[in-house]
């Protein structure tokens, strides 16, 4: 046994033990025949720092990993990081821009040279952050989105979907970031409350004989407008419909047309449409037969006017961009007598999570997948249980977004990305291939062909992470991506970089590619991944492009469990957020107080389908329960208690270690229950119970007497021997058990313990052996310390003083009771200080208890002040039930329960709670006198 030191020191070994595992290759799967189990990381982005959300998502995928190579499984966690296009070219970017140079001074290849160079030297922060976080991933194997195997992988889907007639170039509304050029995902845009307007103008019929009133949030758009809808119900306007507006300012002539879209109740019940800055209106314009190539546009790239296809905007409005342009829209629309009235009004604004600025929709040319088609399969896994959400109650928002999906976007205007692989002819005409010769080769000899500037989306290929990880479509052994290798070196036709490495896929067998659900034949047996844990914010973003693309392209499903877990809020369950000044930095977390305590606590709170509270005080809360393993670690340690022998319980006669062996094997039947069915909060208070409280607190105080016997003589004899088997074996079982939550800790003192042929990390996990339940030892030490306990509380509310011995009278006892009372009464008198006393107490004051049938007389004269304790239970059970009644009063007003803040109303609950089972506790106490 090593010599543990006094005090527990996270810092002093997380590093030590981490470079140990990765360094013997302890997180790289390599067990001949094992029953193969695969997650993959949701990779985080390449310029991004670990955050309290990546501590929450990667610490449940660590119990589960960590767990299954526990249970003798060839578990392989995934590991690998987003080439992330627009944050990695903004960093880059704005590094460039320290030395005055911008991206188009260098040119896109040089320009791509520059972000593999910042990808070598500063790319991978996070990569270094998880491993301070305990994460056991497969480094051997650590993969980038934009390593030249992945994106062999990118390009095939690209070039299949779009051969399948799955993927397509359209004309369509998108969400505009115009401060960074490009199109962006509903993901990357975030809605605001900002001050506005809410302008009514007034639209004449053609003729003159009447005019109709519309409003609008965004008045200067009313440039592009091409048409008015009013509902086909709404009898004010039946006898417009089909009639023609003149419109101010550009004297456009628009039809007004019957849509659903407006509503009779809103406003004046017409509303204006403009189908190229509104998606609303574009749904609306192609209904009445425009196509979208015929649809208005005002506004170029940078969201400044321009002049629309037909020539009507004023030529001194083009140029102007959107604040100066609504100004001066609404001067000349009042100037012509077209605006009614004008309200100030607070409006969602949509803007860019990256640039800050104000998201335009707009219509532009982009590729799209066809989600609706690719969308059936996953609908159908979910609904036909191949694909069990959890929790079940995210199904219903799966189904309705997945059966109302539109077309997904997957192009971006970037230079940092995957190259999309399609070439123009002059005349038009698309060449999609993965590589310029064989575009080449289908356009013919003499054609010259230009390369599509833009990049895929983000998304696009990090939806095929389940599988491109694993080496598809190539069945050769993967060589891991090496930044080094790459650094400084220009783009290629595939991925924007010229390199040598071949980082194909790993270790593959395609030949049964496709087969039917419930088997497991592709990817060496690692397709589908046993389980996906993610977020619920990125369930359509994510989650479900991964469906769609691994059922598409592998005739499977991705993974067989989709753990969507809530999110980690503030103290008051706000959503944290860096302008609020409520975010909470892990690694700060880490270096106060251990990993082990961070992981522990975000377990013991990851409750099915609800949000985290942030709770710093709860955090320390198990760092002392590490502490307090350590402690128990070194008494057993200085009590002669080693490492167990073996994997199966000691034989035992004592009824103490028969209990605590039945104890060890009850809390492995939990602990599986609760880790099959993903309740992780159950899982760690099923192991932080037995460990603190069970073993802790109880077992090793029981223990001492056949350890010790005596005052500083150590215990000898068989019970003694018996005991250290026994203690030793369980504390084994814990630090086992323990070990997915708190790796670290349990490593260390496993080692401590004794000699061990192998680490923690590749133990044995505890087999539930039903032969070693002893119901009548679990009974009686049961009994014992509930009766324990009751005895210790009552002394404490009854102010006892704790060196006071008293005589305990026994009454109704059954005579198991009295044999136990009997083969008990030295540990009796020693945890409760009572000894027995035969017959009826003396008449006085005392305190009863009952456990089971029996009751329990304690006299108290002369040991308290009878009637001074009681008066003193007395006003505080007055002062409980005045606080408990003021606040029940507060909660039974609606006023209070509807105004005041959640957070508020919660409090008053908790105390509400608090105070009325303090005054029954002291109510009872009182009542014990008798």
């Amino acid at each position: 046994m090593t010599e543990l030191p006094k005090t527990f020191d996270p810092a002093a070994i997380e590093t030590r033990w981490y470079a140990h595992w990765e360094g013997a290759g302890l997180f790289h799967p390599d067990r001949s025949g094992a029953e193969p189990f695969t997650l993959v990381n949701p990779p985080p982005n390449v310029t991004g720092s670990l955050h309290i959300g990546h501590a929450l998502d990667n610490t449940l995928q660590d119990i589960l990993v960590r767990h299954a190579r526990l249970q003798g499984n060839d578990a392989r966690w995934v590991v690998g990081t987003d080439h992330a296009g627009i944050a990695t070219q903004m960093v880059v970017e704005r590094n460039l821009a320290k030395d005055g140079i911008k991206r188009t001074d260098l040119g896109r290849e040089a320009f791509a040279a520059k972000v593999w160079e910042w990808k070598a030297e500063s790319g991978g922060a996070i990569t270094r952050q998880l491993r301070r976080l305990g994460c056991s991933m497969d480094w051997t194997n650590e993969r980038f989105t934009m390593d030249e195997g992945f994106s062999k992988a990118v390009l095939k889907v690209f070039v299949d979907l779009y051969r399948q007639g799955l993927l397509y170039r359209d004309k369509r509304l998108v969400n505009w970031d115009p401060g960074l050029g490009t199109a962006i995902s509903d993901l990357e845009v975030e809605t605001r409350e900002v001050q506005g307007g809410f302008w009514t103008l007034r639209y004449p019929l053609e003729d003159g004989s009447g005019h109709v009133e519309v409003a609008t949030t965004r008045p200067e758009t009313m440039l592009a407008d091409m048409m008015v809808a009013v509902h086909p119900d709404d009898p004010r306007y039946t006898a417009l419909v089909g009639r023609k507006l003149r419109l101010p300012i550009t004297g456009r002539l628009v039809p007004i047309v019957a849509d659903t879209h407006a509503d009779p109740e809103l406003g004046s019940g017409a509303v204006k449409i403009t189908p190229g800055h509104d998606f609303n209106d574009f749904e609306v314009a192609r209904r009445q037969g425009v196509e979208a190539r015929d649809m208005l546009n005002m506004l170029d790239a940078k969201a400044a006017v321009c002049q629309a296809a037909d020539g009507l905007v004023p030529a001194d409005l083009v140029g102007l961009n959107r604040a100066d342009a609504r100004k001066r829209v609404v001067a000349l629309l009042e100037a012509e007598g077209a605006l009614v009235k004008v309200e100030d009004r607070v409006i969602q604004a949509p803007y860019g999570d990256r640039s800050g600025v104000v998201i335009e929709p707009w219509l532009t040319d982009q590729w799209y997948v066809d989600a609706k088609t690719l969308a059936k399969g996953p609908i159908e896994a979910v609904r036909d249980g191949r694909i069990q959400v959890v929790p079940k109650t995210w199904e219903k928002t799966f189904f309705n977004w997945m059966e109302n999906i539109q077309p997904w976007c997957v192009s971006r205007q970037l230079w940092w990305g995957h190259r999309i692989p399609a070439w123009f002819a002059e005349d038009g005409r698309v060449f999609v291939a993965e590589t310029e010769e064989e575009a080449q080769a289908e356009a013919g000899e003499g054609v010259a062909l230009s390369r599509d500037p833009d990049v895929l989306d983000t998304w696009f290929s990090s939806a095929l992470w389940p599988f491109a990880t694993l080496g598809w479509p190539d069945d050769t052994p993967h060589t891991p991506f090496v930044p080094s290798e790459v650094e400084g070196r220009a783009a290629s036709d595939a991925l924007g970089v010229s390199t040598s490495l071949d980082t194909n896929g790993g270790g593959t067998d395609l030949s049964e590619a496709g087969a039917g659900p419930g088997k497991r034949p592709t990817l060496a047996g690692r397709y589908p991944n046993d389980i996906l844990i993610s977020g619920f914010d990125i369930l359509f973003f994510w989650d479900a492009r991964m469906m769609m693309q691994g059922m598409h392209f592998l005739g499977d499903v991705p993974f067989r469990k989709l753990y969507l877990h809530g999110l980690v809020r503030a103290t008051d369950g706000s959503k944290m957020a860096k302008s609020k000044g409520n975010t909470v930095d892990p690694l700060i977390l880490i270096d106060k107080y251990g990993a082990d305590a961070l992981r522990f606590f975000m377990a013991a709170m990851e409750s099915q389908g609800r949000d985290i509270k942030m709770d710093e005080k709860r955090v320390e809360g198990y760092r002392n329960f590490a502490t307090k393993l350590w402690n128990a670690t070194r008494f057993a340690m200085a009590n002669g208690i080693g490492a167990s022998a073996g994997l199966e319980p000691p034989k035992a006669t004592l009824a103490v270690n028969r209990w605590i062996i039945a104890e060890t094997v009850q809390t492995v039947q939990a602990l599986d229950l609760a880790l099959a069915d993903l309740r992780f909060d159950g899982a760690a208070n099923t192991i932080y119970q037995f460990a603190w409280s069970r073993f802790c607190d109880w077992y090793l105080e029981l223990i001492k007497p056949v350890l010790s016997p005596e005052p500083g003589v150590r215990g000898e004899g068989g019970d003694a021997d018996e005991t250290r088997a026994v203690a030793g074996w369980v504390l084994d079982q814990i630090l086992v058990m323990l070990h997915p939550f708190m790796p670290f800790v349990t490593e260390e003192l496993w080692h401590a313990l004794g000699e061990r042929e192998y680490d923690l990390i590749v133990a044995k996990w505890p087999m539930p052996d039903a032969r070693a339940l002893d119901a009548e030892a679990v009974k009686e030490i049961d009994w014992l310390i509930r009766l324990v306990g009751e005895v210790r509380t009552a002394r404490t509310e009854l102010n006892v003083p704790p060196g006071a011995r008293l005589p305990v009278h026994v009454r109704d006892a059954s005579p198991e009771t009295m044999v136990r009372l009997g083969s008990q009464a030295t540990t009796l008198a020693r945890l409760a200080r009572v000894d027995s006393s035969p017959g009826e107490p003396e008449p006085g004051g005392a305190l009863q208890i009952v456990v089971d049938e029996a009751t329990y007389v304690l006299p108290l004269e002369g040991v308290i002040d009878l009637d001074a304790e009681r008066t003193r239970l007395a006003k505080a059970i007055a002062a409980a039930e005045k606080e408990r009644d003021g606040l029940a009063g507060r909660l039974s007003n609606p006023s209070f329960v509807e105004r005041a803040k959640p957070e508020a109303v919660d409090k008053a609950r908790a105390d509400h709670a608090e105070k009325s089972a303090e005054a029954e506790r002291l109510a009872a106490a009182l009542a014990r006198l008798g």
